[in-house]
């Protein structure tokens, strides 16, 4: 007998930031920038930085999913798997998912490391749901949590990428809704490789003879690297794209939405996806002002601060969307 399918829904939400704020003009001491120029280009005005010693990418999102799971009504005990998402891990390895389950006191249930970049969350989040879906799994943890300071290149070559990203995370408990029409109702998820070195940190290489050598540190492969340029080109077309696919496969349209979570990549980004989907500025979330680009972190922090400032309520309907590195893309729609 074919078992029934069920939706999933997001029981709660939860975000940790570092306390250690960098504003632009700190970033003026370390290389030539200014603070207009970094507004002008990305909209962003601060973002936060770990504080080795205190912070990892492990326990920062240990703080984010205490508070979903605090929100959820439940305990780490209660959960069934863990999905986290990160580009940078604890470890090369093991994944930081195992680290997650350390940090919150539970261990035997599974842990699943994505690495999808900025569309990480999402992609973990349709991976959850699927689970869900399918009853194999009831409560399951989805988490983004990014350390990016430790790794950017702060002399002038490196600048122009380097304002941009910010630490942070972020998490959502997912559990079976007792509606099919509440809810996740569904994901979307898309990859183009052939662009994959428009952004990219080559190393350390697996594909080098040595992974890391001097010669790796010197050239600056270990740094961040994007083709601003195409970035910008194929995120304005594949935003609005992914979220219309989500609108179409439900019957829905932008008019119907109450909110739209984008991936928090650029702030002229998300005012174009506004003006091209024709939202006002209710329908659409911004933070990208006081935390930067904090990649798979990006979704579930600025998510969880909508609910705290109360606009996500009962019965609406909220579109997630993210693009990124590989290029990868995704959305979610769900009705809260």
């Amino acid at each position: 007998m074919t078992k029934e399918l069920r939706n999933s829904r997001i029981a709660g939400l939860g975000h940790y930031v570092p306390e250690k704020v960098v504003k632009n003009a700190d970033l003026e001491k370390l290389m030539d920038t200014s603070d207009a120029w970094i507004v002008e280009r990305t909209g962003i005005h601060e973002r936060r930085y770990f504080e080795p010693g205190k912070d990892t990418t492990a326990n920062m999102a240990a703080k984010a999913a205490r508070k979903a799971l605090e929100k959820a009504g439940l305990e780490a005990q209660d959960l069934d798997m863990i999905v986290f998402a990160t580009l940078s891990p604890d470890y090369f390895f093991p994944g930081s998912g195992v680290l997650l389950q350390r940090e919150l006191g539970i261990s035997d249930i599974p842990c699943y490391d994505v690495r999808n970049q900025c569309s990480g969350f999402i992609y973990a989040l349709s991976l959850a749901d699927q689970f869900i879906k399918t009853g194999m799994y009831n409560n399951v943890l989805v988490v983004g949590s990014e350390i990016h300071s430790s790794g950017l290149d702060f002399s002038d070559k490196g600048r122009s990428v380097s304002v941009i990203f910010g630490d942070g995370a972020g998490a959502a408990v997912l559990t079976p809704s007792d509606s099919l029409d509440r809810g996740i109702l569904s994901t979307h998820l898309h990859a183009q490789g052939e662009f994959a070195e428009e952004l990219m940190t080559k190393g350390p290489s697996s594909n080098d003879a040595e992974r890391l050598t001097y010669q790796t540190i010197d050239s600056g492969d270990i740094f961040p690297i994007m083709n601003g340029s195409t970035v910008f080109k194929h995120a304005v077309t594949r935003f609005p794209e992914v979220i219309n696919e989500a609108l179409t496969q439900n019957g829905v349209t932008a008019e119907d939405l109450d909110l739209v979570v984008p991936h928090q990549a650029n702030l002229r980004i998300t005012q174009f996806i506004q003006q091209k989907m024709k939202l006002p500025d209710s329908k659409i979330f911004s933070n990208i002002q006081k935390y930067g680009n904090t990649t798979a972190a990006s979704v579930p922090i600025a998510f969880s601060e909508a609910f705290e400032e109360g606009r996500v309520k009962e019965g609406d309907l909220i579109c997630l969307a993210a693009f990124g590195s590989g290029f990868t893309w995704a959305s979610a729609l769900i009705r809260w």
